[in-house]
């Protein structure tokens, strides 16, 4: 079912997805991300696609009605979790966010994981230094995220007291970059 929501937003956005040679980085110097080369001359949604772990980030942006958001200008940090991310919620809860009826409630866990700017690793980790540890980080959905280094990586807690490990950082899009995170940030309730 993933892979036919993938093909699906791929038709929608007009893209076709393609898989690259594995490794840590590809030809251009981003790193790879699922198993793909990251292009950074094309945007989020273009090189998201692509990624094999990231199908159901994919349709969660396509149900949210995000894709033409996210293919904007921008700039725009994506801290993008990976499918296994997903599935660490408690059982059901991807299912019922996807839901049409639930598209505001997966709108704002959305965009509580992207911010209205183009931070690399390096000035995020030079943020929670200047801030004596731990730098808030405004998103776009009105979280509040509490950015971190934690053994040499950045570290985000979401609203929750949740944490997310940045697993592979600055990967350039036309439109900003994306940081794969191993947890779903999660706005107060």
């Amino acid at each position: 079912m993933k892979t036919s929501i993938i093909a699906g937003l791929a038709c929608v956005i007009g893209l076709t997805a393609g898989t690259a040679q594995a490794g840590s980085h590809s030809m251009n110097g981003n790193p790879m991300v699922g198993g793909a080369a990251m292009f950074p001359e094309k945007n989020i949604v273009q090189n998201a696609v692509n990624s094999a772990d990231h199908e159901t980030l994919v349709a969660a942006v396509k149900a949210a009605g995000l894709v033409d958001t996210l293919s904007g200008e921008g700039p725009f940090t994506v801290f993008a979790p990976t499918d296994d991310a997903f599935a660490l919620l408690q059982n059901g809860t991807v299912e019922t966010l996807l839901k049409p009826e639930n598209k505001d409630q997966l709108v704002k866990v959305l965009t509580c994981h992207v911010v209205a700017a183009d931070a690399m690793s390096g000035a995020i980790a030079g943020m929670i230094a200047d801030d004596g540890g731990t730098h808030p980080v405004q998103t776009v959905g009105g979280c509040t995220l509490q950015a971190t280094m934690q053994d040499g990586g950045i570290t985000l807690i979401d609203e929750r007291g949740r944490s997310a490990d940045v697993t592979i950082a600055d990967v350039k899009q036309s439109n900003g970059v994306i940081h794969v995170i191993d947890t779903v940030l999660l706005p107060a309730m």
